[in-house]
């Protein structure tokens, strides 16, 4: 069984301390490391917290939009609603009647308890021409939003940050490889000389 030897805190630091072999790519590749990790953070935390007031702002605004007022049933209620397998929190459609401000009366239909009476008193929901609109969600409805639209965007965003950098990162390697194989062409010979020298 192989036992791998613990990483030294100075082995990943050595293009930070002055050192004859550090180059000045080491510098910029250490440089260019800790920035895009840096980066890739802020990005997602910036996407994060614009995504959630970007969703918060849409239910604020729906909210700001639907006005509660009481209606009647104007039949009864259905025993059981039509499942479509999807969410279903067990009311039923029914129509209803209510009388808004102005003192018109509208008709329409909305969700109700099963088995309901004709003239059973409900609250319903409306825009400003009087439609019926869902219920604005509630606080934890909307805070279960912001964390599923956060999840969604923050980690693609930090990883085509990432992604970006190790671009970057790529070239700058491939270019001191570029320069070390200029310098081997310089010294190389010149090391084969020393080595046959010694012979």
């Amino acid at each position: 069984m192989t036992r791998t030897l613990p990483v030294k805190a100075s082995s990943l630091t050595w293009r930070w301390r002055r050192n004859s072999l550090r180059r000045h790519s080491d510098v910029v590749e250490a440089w260019l490391v800790l920035v895009i990790w840096l980066l890739v953070v802020a990005a997602g935390v910036l996407a994060g917290v614009l995504v959630v007031r970007a969703v918060g702002s849409a239910f604020s605004a729906q909210a700001a939009r639907a006005h509660s007022v009481p209606a009647v049933l104007t039949g009864h209620a259905a025993g059981t609603g039509a499942t479509t397998g999807g969410y279903d929190d067990g009311r039923v459609w029914a129509a209803v009647r209510w009388t808004s401000a102005d003192g018109a009366v509208h008709t329409g239909r909305a969700k109700v308890s099963p088995k309901a009476p004709a003239g059973t008193r409900v609250t319903v929901w409306t825009d400003g021409w009087g439609r019926v609109v869902p219920a604005p969600a509630t606080g934890a409805e909307v805070a279960l939003q912001e964390a599923l639209a956060c999840a969604l965007v923050a980690p693609p965003v930090a990883a085509a940050v990432w992604g970006a950098g190790w671009v970057a990162r790529n070239r700058l390697i491939r270019r001191r490889m570029a320069e070390w194989g200029e310098e081997w062409k310089q010294i190389g010979p010149q090391w084969g000389n020393l080595s046959g020298g010694r012979g």
